[in-house]
Formats: structure tokens, sequence, C-alpha cells
């Protein structure tokens, strides 16, 4: 049984202690990759060490996190498309929109957003989307609006697609994440008791999945509210087995080709 997280910040200094412990366990459990999303500038050098050292296990992603959207937006927007243009990666990501913790940068959000949506497109790179809502703003809704707006007017708009990353919506906005092509990714919330997702995956097939921890955040039970790590990734995935009532092997086999099935084609290295 193979595994991939599909989103984890391994690079992260909670990690700094037991990095090589960490990546041990997640071998033990049988996680053959981590993709790893940044977030700004600050976060690139970490990252890249990680993807040289492990080019096969820990991909690199490249993009500007909704969350660091600040006055800085246009050089933090020059480094990422700096770094995309000197080296590869296999997404643009961590990108999207931001509503819980702070408005003041909304507009400039947005721009981001787009901007490194069209460099995706461009590249033809799958993107991995952050959505997190508040201030009774729904920015699953208000992201999906923007891509297909988008469409309408940019043609290579078409083919993109991605992760909408740690999915909590409802069971309709499920189905228009996949009706737009994209994957949902599940990760330790599913587990959690007020999570809301157990009224969703049921109804949702295995070949829109792709698990994720988002390390170190998010800790599936009964870890909730310690250090999140990738080995935790099995916990999820027999959550998701479960729901489903279908076996653990089940879900293994369908997520990870869901994920592999995004790599770009300078990835095909790693492909079965």
């Amino acid at each position: 049984m193979i595994l991939i997280d599909t989103h984890a910040h391994i690079y992260d200094p909670q990690f700094d202690e037991d990095r090589d412990k960490m990546l041990h366990l997640a071998e033990k459990q049988q996680i053959s990759q981590i993709w790893m999303p940044n977030c700004a500038r600050e976060t690139i050098p970490g990252m890249m060490v990680l993807a040289e050292q492990f080019p096969e296990r820990c991909l690199p992603m490249m993009g500007l996190h909704p969350a660091y959207v600040t006055a800085t937006v246009d050089e933090e927007l020059a480094a990422v498309e700096d770094h995309l243009n000197r080296h590869p990666f296999m997404a643009v990501g961590e990108i999207g929109l931001d509503f819980y913790w702070d408005m003041t940068f909304v507009e400039q959000q947005f721009t981001a957003f787009e901007t490194q949506l069209r460099w995706a497109a461009k590249r033809k790179l799958p993107v991995s989307m952050h959505t997190r809502s508040g201030h009774d703003r729904n920015a699953f809704m208000e992201a999906a609006d923007l891509i297909e707006k988008l469409r309408v007017s940019s043609p290579e708009m078409q083919e993109l697609t991605g992760i909408f990353h740690c999915f909590v919506g409802t069971l309709d906005e499920a189905n228009r994440a996949i009706a737009m092509g994209f994957k949902l990714g599940i990760g330790g919330v599913s587990t959690f008791k007020n999570g809301g997702l157990d009224v969703v995956l049921p109804y949702i097939s295995l070949e829109h999945l792709v698990l994720e921890t988002d390390s170190p955040y998010l800790a599936p039970v009964p870890y909730r509210g310690k250090r999140n790590e990738p080995s935790y990734l099995r916990l999820i995935a027999q959550r998701i087995a479960d729901l489903k009532q279908v076996n653990l092997d089940d879900v293994a086999r369908h997520t990870t080709a869901n994920a592999l099935a995004m790599l770009p084609a300078l990835y095909a290295n790693l492909l079965p």
C-alpha cells in the first residue's frame, strides 16, 4: 500500500529538531511522496533544501499563500515568478483566498490569486488552493467564481486543474469542484467529531479525492491539537474508508492514482 501526502509544510521550524525522524516514520508508513506547498519568500530556502535532498520524495510547489499577502505583495509575487522561471516545480501553490484572519488585503489577495492561476495555466501546472472562509464570506465559492470567470475569457484556463486543499465544504460545493475538474484534498478535519465531512464523503467517489495532512497543522484524531506529521496520513485514509465503507487498500489505490495523475510531465520518472 502506497500513500501520497499532497500537502505538508515539512520545512516548518516545528520539525527542526526531528525532521529526519519524521521522514523516517513517514517512510515506514509507506508515504512515498510528500508534496510541499510554499507560503512566501521566507519559506523557499528550507523547502528547496528538502527538495534537493529528497528529489523523489519531497516535491516542491511554488506560490504565495493568501495569508501572507500584505503591502509587499508585488515583491512576493516577483519572487514566485522568478523561481517558477528558474526551477522545476510540481505545482503552483499554496494559493487562494483567506477571509478568516484579516480582511485588510483582500483586494490584493484576489490579484495575487488570479496572477498565479494564470501562471499555472501557462505552464500547464496544477494548483493547490487554500480557501478559508470568514467574515460572512465563502472563500470556496468566491475562488470557484473567479476560476469560472477566467475560463470564459482565457482559453488556456480551460485545462487548469489541481486540488481544493483542506476541503471542508458542503456536498454541493464538493460537486461544484468536481464539475470544474478539481480534486478534493481531505485531511485531519475528516476525523473531527464536528468536522462536517461525515455527511459529504459517503457521497463522493474515491476518484475525486486525494489525501493530505497539512503538517504541522490539523492533526487527525487521536492527535488533534498536537503537531501533525505525514506518518498520520494513514489515519485519514482509514477515516475515509470507514465513512465510505470500503477497504483501506481501495482508498490508498485510488487516492494515490489520483495524485500521480496530476504530476506534470517533468515528474514522469516518478510514475509507476
